[in-house]
């Protein structure tokens, strides 16, 4: 095994199980009143089981007496034997059904709130995410607020009632030795449970933690199929996801081991103790002090109260399993996010458009400095480009301008308002973006296009289309519209990808419109189709445009040209070509470019 395809163990955080807990409560309220009721029809089902041993020593003790004098059938006592059997039933059925709908709502509000923050936590944390990890931390957390709601309202409250039942029985009718031997059984089996399980929660942690990193490396090079496929790193790919599996393998069996040593010696525990009790009780029957009905009655008070025990260590465990894996769930809500609307927050207002970036600097990360005191303005209607080399923090304007991060210092203002002022909602809804690398929704290519404004007609979505030079393929397609583009939209290319970008920018109407190298994956003749269609759009509209090929921004009224986070120069394409600096430069570098891949053309080598 190769020993950087190996797992190495994160720190072990912290456990805080009564906090977890905690975290239940707020599910319960919505419906009290259905929980109160499931409660009441709970204790109604554990007197009925209670009572059916008091019945059934009548009936004994009735039958063995008769046998002395004329056998005689205790009729009204065997109706209530099997009135109290359908009671125990029926009351626990009616428990079942009305917890239904607390159980089911509370995995939906879980599911609901935690997409909802992972919604508010900011860009960085998206980027530095492991979807897969997430994606079973979340399947965990539902699946455990469920097991955590059944457990305790069905199993650990049923089993303490039925406990103090059983036992205010022996104490009220029986000698104390019963409830000695009854008591001192059930206290070693629960100090062996606790002390073996906790033992055994470690061994869960690291399974949880293996089966997440297994299921994001098994997701992540899914995800990056065509990655692998350029690198031949299938076995690569296979030996890295098994190497975890081979741990999680181990830790797995491990797991179970110990889980058949718990089982056995809590079976053990159990074998004693009613041996010991009937063992007691067989021998005052013997002597006179107890009836045969009270023989009976122990026996099945012992059969009702360590059934229940028994299955009192599984759900124990599971609980505490349950909390593990609602732990990283509790941990990701406690991620505040970094992004927040101020308190006194107002809504955007724009009336012009006008675009001022004052003196912004931003670094993702606080030894590394992206942008340095960065300047200008975007009169409104008018359009500004921005050009620079690779990492120049061109992409960085628009993510600032969309407050995905908010700038280090400085400030951006639209129409006079800092963005940081207002809310994020409002400040979106007026801006609309053609991003460089276009991601899809596995869905149809009018659920992608309507994703702009879900409440658009389809003819304004046709008229999109048409615009952004879209519709003419989409009509040639089997499906049309209801043509399914893929995960991350991968059955479209890379140029189709951004028509639709660019359409969905058009169904917006947004006052400000950025494009992010807009016409990167488009060919010659397309992009000057395209760019036409932008020119258009982009009429009246406040626009920044963030471009590699100058071709494509000789119209723009300003330019400013970016150089390691700094404005090197600034504008008309006309202007910044008689400065002879930067700007000159990188025109004279893309027309050779541009000239050798003409003559490479006309030559046929193309």
């Amino acid at each position: 095994m190769r020993p950087d395809l190996r797992y190495t163990e994160k720190p072990h955080h912290e456990r805080r199980d009564g906090a977890n807990l905690r975290a239940l409560l707020p599910y319960l309220r919505e419906y009290r009143d259905r929980v109160l009721l499931a409660l009441g029809c709970l204790a109604l089902a554990k007197v009925a089981n209670i009572g059916v041993p008091l019945v059934l020593k009548q009936i004994v003790d009735h039958l063995d007496a008769a046998q002395q004098a004329a056998m005689t059938l205790p009729a009204t006592l065997l109706l209530a034997y099997g009135v109290l059997k359908l009671g125990n039933a029926l009351f626990s059925e009616l428990r079942d059904v009305l917890f239904a709908r607390v159980r089911y709502r509370a995995m939906r509000r879980l599911t609901v709130r935690t997409l909802a923050h992972l919604h508010d936590l900011s860009l960085r944390f998206h980027l530095e995410r492991k979807t897969g990890a997430i994606s079973r931390d979340l399947e965990r957390g539902a699946r455990s607020l469920s097991t955590l709601l059944n457990y305790l309202a069905f199993s650990i409250l049923p089993v303490l009632v039925e406990f103090l039942l059983a036992a205010a029985l022996l104490l009220g009718r029986y000698p104390p030795v019963f409830t000695l031997i009854v008591f001192g059984s059930v206290a070693f089996y629960v100090m062996f449970t606790l002390a073996i399980t906790n033992w055994r929660m470690e061994h869960r942690h690291l399974m949880n933690r293996l089966e997440s990193q297994a299921n994001n490396e098994a997701l992540d090079s899914l995800i990056n199929y065509e990655t692998v496929k350029y690198f031949g790193n299938e076995d690569w790919e296979l030996r890295r996801c098994d190497a975890t599996l081979a741990d999680w393998e181990n830790s797995a069996v491990l797991s179970q081991t110990s889980m058949s040593a718990l089982n056995f010696g809590q079976g053990a525990i159990i074998a004693v103790g009613v041996t010991l009790i009937l063992f007691v009780a067989a021998s005052q029957v013997a002597d006179g002090q107890l009836t045969l009905g009270d023989l009976v009655l122990v026996n099945a008070l012992l059969l009702q109260l360590f059934i229940p025990l028994n299955f009192l260590g599984i759900v124990y465990r599971q609980i505490k399993y349950a909390l593990a894996d609602m732990d990283d769930l509790i941990r990701l809500f406690e991620r505040a996010p970094e992004i927040r609307d101020a308190p006194n927050a107002r809504e955007l207002q724009v009336t012009q458009g006008e675009l001022r970036f004052e003196k912004v600097s931003f670094g993702y990360q606080p030894d590394r400095q992206t942008l340095f005191d960065v300047s200008f303005t975007v009169p409104p209607g008018r359009k500004l480009a921005v050009v620079g080399a690779s990492g120049a923090g061109k992409s960085t304007l628009a993510r600032l301008l969309f407050r995905f991060y908010d700038v280090t210092d400085g400030r951006i203002l639209i129409d006079g308002q800092d963005i940081s002022a207002v809310t994020q909602q409002s400040l979106r809804a007026v801006i609309g973006i053609v991003p460089q690398d276009t991601v899809l929704f596995n869905d149809t290519l009018y659920y992608n296009l309507a994703y702009a404004r879900p409440d658009a007609s389809r003819e304004e979505i046709a008229a999109a289309a048409r615009m952004a030079h879209l519709h003419a393929f989409i009509a040639a397609l089997p499906a049309g519209y209801d043509t399914v583009v893929g995960e991350r939209g991968l059955k479209l290319s890379g140029g189709e990808k951004q028509r639709v970008a660019i359409a969905r920018a058009i169904l917006k109407r947004p006052r400000i419109l950025i494009f992010d190298e807009a016409t990167s994956a488009l060919d010659s003749k397309s992009e000057q189709a395209i760019l036409q269609a932008l020119r258009t759009v982009a009429t009246d509209h406040t626009t920044l445009v963030i471009a590699h090929r100058l071709s494509t921004i000789v119209d723009a009224d300003q330019i400013l040209v970016l150089e390691h986070g700094q404005v090197r120069e600034q504008g008309t394409h006309r202007e910044l070509l008689q400065q002879d600096g930067v700007y000159a430069q990188m025109w004279a570098l893309q027309q050779q470019e541009q000239a050798a891949r003409e003559e490479e053309r006309l030559l046929g080598l193309d």
